[in-house]
C-alpha cells in the first residue's frame, strides 16, 4: 500500500519514520510540492488544497488530530477535493483524553479553590484568606460530550461538583445532568458557574461563546475554552470580564495562533492563556491508532472515528 503524509515540515520526517516502522508492508513517503498522483492513504494535518487535489486511488484520509475543521473548510471551498465515498477519519482520543482531563480539572480547581484570586493578592502583597465557594453551588457545565468531553465530565463529577453536559443529541452519563439541542441550552447555561467548551467547530458552533451565552451564566462565572478560538466572540469576552459577569477565563485556543504581540488578551485581568497545549497529539499513540485503522480497512472491517461531513465531526 502507498501512504502519503503531510504535516508541518519540522515534524514530517518523524511521522514518516514512525509509520514506516509500524507498517513495514507499506511504502510511506512525505508529501512534496507538486507531488500528485496515486496514494492509498493520506495522513495529514491542516493540509493545503494541493495535498488533496488530483489524488487518485484514495481509500481513506486520516487526520492527525481530533478536530477536522481545517480539512472541512477546504472541502467547503472545493467539494471535489475529496469524493464523498472516501472516509475522512479523525483521531479518537489517542492519549488526548487523559491530558484534557488534567488540564480542565486543574483550571476548574484553580477557580474553585480561588487560587486565581490568591495570585492577584500575592502580586499586591495582600495576606487575606477568602471565603470558599460552596461546592454544591459550583455548577460546572460541559459544552460537548464527545470522546473528550465525556471523560472530562465524568472526572469532574467524582469531585462532588454538580456537573452538567450539553450535546447536540441526547446522551446519558453517570453523575452528569445532561441537556440536548437548542431547547436544552438555556436550562444548561442557567446558574452554571464554570463553562467548559469542548465542542467541535462547525457552522452551527462558530461564535457560540458570546454575550448571549455569558449573560445566562451565574454572575461571576468562569470560562474555559479548550476547543477552537473561532468558538469565541473575543470582544464579548472582554466586555464580560470588564463588567464582572465573568470573573475569569482560561483560553488554550485563540482565533489566530500564535497570538499577536499587541492582542489585548495578553494583558487582560482575569484571563489566563496557554499555547494550545491542553491535549497534544501523542506520537506513538497516534501512529498505533491510525495503523490499526489502516489494517482494519485492508481487511474490510469498519473504521473507528469516521467523520460525518454534514455534522462536521
Amino acid at each position: 500500500m502507498d501512504i502519503l503524509i503531510y504535516s508541518p515540515e519540522e515534524q514530517r520526517q518523524r511521522w514518516v519514520a514512525g509509520f514506516a516502522a509500524a507498517l513495514p508492508e507499506a511504502r510511506v513517503r512525505a508529501w512534496a510540492p507538486g507531488e500528485r498522483g496515486h496514494a492509498d492513504y493520506l495522513i495529514l494535518w491542516r493540509p493545503t488544497a494541493d495535498v488533496l487535489r488530483h489524488r487518485r486511488g484514495l481509500k481513506a484520509v486520516f487526520n492527525l488530530g481530533a478536530g477536522v475543521d481545517a480539512v472541512l473548510a477546504l472541502l467547503a471551498q472545493e467539494p471535489g477535493l475529496l469524493p464523498p465515498e472516501v472516509p475522512l477519519v479523525r483521531l479518537d482520543d489517542a492519549g488526548m483524553g487523559a491530558q484534557m482531563v488534567e488540564y480542565v480539572t486543574h483550571a476548574t480547581l484553580r477557580y474553585f479553590r480561588r487560587f486565581d484570586a490568591y495570585d492577584r493578592q500575592q502580586a499586591q502583597g495582600v495576606w487575606q484568606p477568602l471565603a470558599p465557594y460552596p461546592r454544591e453551588q459550583f455548577a460546572i457545565g460541559l459544552l460537548g460530550l464527545g470522546t473528550l468531553g465525556a471523560q472530562v465530565a465524568t472526572a469532574l463529577a467524582r469531585f462532588g461538583f454538580p456537573v452538567r453536559g450539553w450535546s447536540r443529541t441526547a446522551k446519558t452519563l453517570p453523575g452528569v445532568t445532561c441537556f440536548a439541542g437548542a431547547a436544552g441550552l438555556g436550562d444548561f447555561l442557567a446558574g452554571t458557574r464554570v463553562l467548559v467548551n469542548l465542542l467541535p467547530l462547525t457552522a452551527a458552533t462558530a461564535g457560540l461563546l458570546d454575550r448571549r451565552v455569558f449573560d445566562r451564566l451565574a454572575q461571576g462565572a468562569y470560562l474555559i475554552n479548550v476547543a477552537r478560538g473561532e468558538h469565541l466572540a473575543e470582544d464579548d469576552l472582554l466586555a464580560a470580564l470588564r463588567s464582572g459577569q465573568l470573573a475569569g477565563a482560561t483560553l488554550d485556543v485563540c482565533r489566530t495562533e500564535p497570538l499577536s504581540a499587541g492582542h489585548p488578551f495578553w494583558h487582560t485581568p482575569g484571563l489566563t492563556l496557554t499555547p494550545h497545549i491542553s491535549a497534544l497529539t501523542l506520537h506513538e499513540e497516534t501512529i498505533e491508532q491510525i495503523s490499526r485503522n489502516i489494517r482494519a480497512m485492508e481487511r474490510g472491517e469498519p473504521l473507528a472515528g469516521v467523520v460525518d461531513r454534514q455534522r462536521g465531526y
